[in-house]
């Protein structure tokens, strides 16, 4: 389990729950991070509650989604970056935010988005897809993947098998994409497919596709998409991570403890909850009765926990934490953050007007 909460400091409670369930990683957002020396010290103290390197991980992929926005100002959003067409700005996007993370004590963003900026999900998507052209956003991704790993930062596409045609925030409901396979495959499915070797981590949406699935499971559900698909077909062989399971997508298809079971049945190795800790401790719970009544599912529980433990071995490097942030850390960083920012800015400029002088 990956698992998330409230406040910007350790609790006895926290302690706790995190030495009695012995997560996989955990996960910060805005509401946990209110400065560098802080967020890097309430990380430290998460790790001591566990035995095992945790995956300290954070949403950041620049524009609407910038946990850091108060520790280090904006970062640009990823549609910003791949306007200005430029792709050791692409790789550059990547390597600063993994800086930016890494000083804060993180070694799991994830990153980059792989949906297609189809018009159907503009609404949803906005300035998190860079583009409706599949070989396009293999490239922006591949590069800002490369970028992550210069800062010894680990990466993850998502929203697999793709959010381009949904028109509903799986945050809130349950997006039904009416999309045949041989056409997911030639467009949504292509940055996973040119991609699987160097995405560290896939995360599953919260999306039903009832031409493939015959059914309306969410994606993060179905051993159909998740081992079928995914693993078998497309050949994924790293982590495979779900959406927060708190999100209204998956439970309206199941209870949260029920919904961690079933994304485990299908081939899925971690489960994120974001929040609530009555639905961390549900979802453990079921996970635990699970795997002792039914002993099919306790090898796959085996299966997922061997290949966590085998990729935290891989990249032990990796996951150990750097030396507390000083103040000059931060003031160097920020001041690198902006300067990119205007370079994306003018570059964009530059692009737009070259566009029109052509036409």
């Amino acid at each position: 389990m990956i698992v998330g909460f409230d406040g910007t400091k350790m609790t006895p409670r926290l302690s706790s729950l995190l030495t009695r369930l012995q997560p996989a990683g955990v996960i910060l957002f805005a509401r946990n991070i209110k400065s560098a020396e802080q967020t890097w010290r309430l990380l430290r103290e998460c790790q001591k509650c566990v035995t095992m390197p945790l995956f300290t991980c954070v949403d950041l992929e620049g524009g609407n989604v910038d946990r850091f926005r108060d520790v280090f100002g904006p970062t640009p959003a990823a549609a910003d970056v791949f306007a200005t067409g430029d792709r050791k700005l692409f790789r550059k996007h990547g390597q600063v935010i993994g800086e930016n993370c890494r000083a804060l004590g993180f070694n799991v963003d994830f990153a980059p988005v792989l949906d297609l900026a189809f018009e159907a999900s503009r609404n949803v998507m906005s300035s998190r897809a860079v583009s409706a052209n599949p070989r396009e956003v293999a490239l922006y991704a591949r590069e800002f993947l490369t970028g992550l790993r210069a800062a010894k930062m680990l990466g993850c596409g998502k929203h697999y098998p793709g959010l381009g045609e949904g028109k509903l925030d799986s945050h809130h409901e349950l997006p039904v994409i009416e999309k045949k396979l041989k056409r997911l495959w030639a467009e949504d499915l292509v940055p996973y497919r040119t991609l699987r070797q160097q995405l560290p981590f896939v995360m599953i949406s919260h999306a039903a596709y009832p031409a493939v699935t015959r059914d309306q499971t969410p994606a993060s559900l179905s051993k159909i998409w998740i081992t079928d698909i995914l693993r078998k077909r497309i050949g994924y062989r790293n982590l495979i991570v779900s959406d927060d399971l708190e999100m209204g997508g998956v439970l309206s298809a199941a209870p949260v403890g029920k919904a961690a079971v079933e994304f485990i049945r299908a081939g899925g190795d971690l489960c994120l909850i974001c929040h609530r800790e009555d639905y961390i401790i549900e979802a453990h719970e079921e996970l635990t009765k699970a795997a002792e009544r039914d002993s099919r599912f306790g090898r796959r529980v085996e299966q997922s926990a061997r290949r966590v433990l085998a990729f935290k071995a891989k990249w032990a490097t990796v996951l150990l934490h750097k030396r507390t942030p000083s103040a000059a850390t931060v003031a160097q960083l920020s001041r690198k953050l902006w300067e990119f920012e205007e370079q994306v800015r003018l570059e964009a400029l530059n692009l737009a007007a070259k566009q029109r002088s052509r036409a």
